[in-house]
């Protein structure tokens, strides 16, 4: 791909992409409703495009949770849209999710566009719809958007009967690859129309929502498999080299694509369960041309207090006793993978010098960030992860703040009321309790329960993870059914049916394939 440094062209003109995604709508975590992180956090969102000066906002996909949205959920959604269409914000691209419905989305996209809001649910048929030239307040051209949304079985491959889970796998992966080539052909021939034209090199930029191959997530994120049988893990050459930045969604954790800086998933911005208690979440700056100045994390914390998004979060976490810190380092160091695409910089590498914007505080040392039990207000600055001079361009990590603390407790007894008691006991902390000790008890939940009584905290999940009761079957006590998913109830059938191991596969093929259908399918469609 030719480089700004290889043209005699006039610079680019500056331009800001906020990329976001995965915002899961409606989401309750142990049935507690959350509608106030969400509100808090598209406040928040909404003053960092000010700041930030954001000329062109991304939504890579589930902006809802499920295909039948709350009315509580869409009224999130509009109010945001109308008021980021009065910022400075001159354009905001949303793409659908798995979890989204197409056609929902899609059904007052004709009014929206008056708002310079441009939404694509659905693949469409025409793949230069999908190709859109966003223009500057001038009228100048600014940039290419490629707006892929979540491709579904259906628009990327013709099923026939018989076909083996290989075939299903390279059919679908060659469609993904052959959409995704189509709208870089169109792209490129848009852009060298507009160079021509204005003598500017005018950035083309990707969106999708798929599953990257070799992407990291987390237990309980409630991240589903796209395709039957696990199929459909896109690897990072499949993007077209005239893609400037390819904004990605459906994982939540925030990460870059086989090593390739410019191929980025922002991650959720909140922790969608409590394996992501401790992952500093954010959204992604994309700043094409001469950037005009740095806005400090600071500047943007000064003006978005934890005090004024919710009272609760003004007190912070008392230091864990260091029994508790030295368990909680054994699960930290297995969670370095993401937190390296999260900071842009290896871990061999993380004591030499790191470009920062314009925060005059230093990043937390990585291990420190990830060694706390609890959650801690940390003030993390903004952050450059890439920097390419050559195209005039850089990627910026802006840290969100937690609008609600989750915190994961495990132990024996002693160990989780130490940890409880180490608490700030005005502090308002979701909590999942899970407890490894080796004794059968009987009465968990309630000897939990106790021990919060009369604290900020809040336990919404007990888990009695022993081995005892595992063996023993004490679903009564260990497990409830909203701790299993779909595919963990249809193996709990297959156990207590006794049924044959040379049948589970074809079982299991079979439900898989319901599951899809009845997950995919667009229940706001006509």
């Amino acid at each position: 791909m030719p480089t700004f440094a290889d043209t005699n062209f006039m610079p680019i003109k500056p331009l800001t992409i906020l990329h976001t995604s995965d915002w899961h709508l409606g989401r309750r975590l142990y049935g507690r409703m959350r509608y106030d992180e969400f509100e808090a956090f598209l406040g928040w969102l909404q003053d960092a495009i000010s700041l930030q000066k954001v000329d062109i906002l991304i939504v890579a996909g589930d902006i809802f949770d499920t295909m039948t949205p709350s009315n509580r959920a869409q009224a999130l959604y509009y109010e945001f849209l109308g008021k980021v269409s009065k910022s400075c914000c001159q354009h905001i691209v949303i793409v659908a999710g798995n979890h989204d419905s197409p056609t929902f989305l899609d059904a007052p996209s004709n009014v929206l566009k008056f708002l310079n809001v441009h939404v694509i649910g659905t693949a469409c048929e025409d793949l230069n719809d999908e190709v859109m030239v966003l223009d500057d307040v001038d009228g100048t051209p600014h940039c290419i958007i490629a707006a892929v949304p979540y491709l579904r079985d259906r628009d990327v491959r013709s099923s026939s009967a018989g076909e083996s889970a290989q075939t299903k796998d390279a059919n679908v992966i060659k469609g993904i690859r052959a959409h995704y080539d189509e709208v870089a052909r169109i792209a490129k021939a848009k852009q060298t129309q507009l160079i021509e034209l204005h003598q500017h090199r005018i950035p083309i930029i990707a969106t999708g929502h798929l599953f990257a191959a070799g992407g990291t997530t987390t237990d309980d994120d409630g991240v589903r498999e796209l395709y039957v049988g696990s199929l459909g893990k896109i690897s990072a050459d499949m993007f077209d080299e005239s893609f400037d930045y390819v904004a990605l969604g459906h994982l939540h954790v925030p990460q870059r694509v086989g090593g390739r800086e410019t191929i980025r998933y922002s991650g959720s911005p909140i922790a969608m369960g409590f394996g992501e208690a401790k992952q500093q979440k954010q959204v992604l700056l994309v700043q094409f041309g001469e950037i005009e100045n740095d806005v400090s994390n600071q500047e943007l914390a000064s003006n978005i207090t934890a005090e004024s998004i919710m009272p609760q979060l003004a007190n912070t976490v008392t230091t864990i006793e260091k029994s508790v810190e030295k368990a909680a380092k054994k699960v930290a160091s297995q969670a370095t993978e993401f937190m390296d695409d999260l900071f842009g910089f290896d871990e061999q590498s993380k004591n030499n010098e790191v470009t920062k914007t314009a925060a005059t505080k230093n990043i937390p040392d990585q291990q420190d960030q990830n060694n706390q039990s609890m959650p801690k207000n940390i003030d993390t600055p903004n952050k450059i992860l890439h920097r390419d001079d050559s195209n005039q361009m850089q990627v910026v990590s802006l840290p969100i703040p937690k609008f609600q603390k989750l915190a994961q407790v495990s132990g024996d007894l002693a160990t989780i009321s130490e940890t409880i008691r180490s608490i700030d006991p005005t502090e308002s902390i979701w909590l999942e309790v899970v407890y490894t000790g080796n004794e059968i008890v009987s009465r968990l939940k309630e000897q939990v329960n106790e021990m919060v009584e009369n604290l900020a905290l809040e336990v919404l999940i007990t888990k009695n993870a022993s081995s005892y009761n595992k063996v023993l079957n004490q679903q009564q006590i260990s497990e409830t059914l909203q701790d299993l998913n779909e595919e963990e109830v249809f193996e709990r059938c297959l156990i207590a049916h006794d049924i044959p191991d040379e049948q589970k596969s074809s079982l299991r093929d079979a439900y898989d394939q319901i599951v899809y259908n009845l997950r995919h399918e667009d229940t706001q469609a006509e």
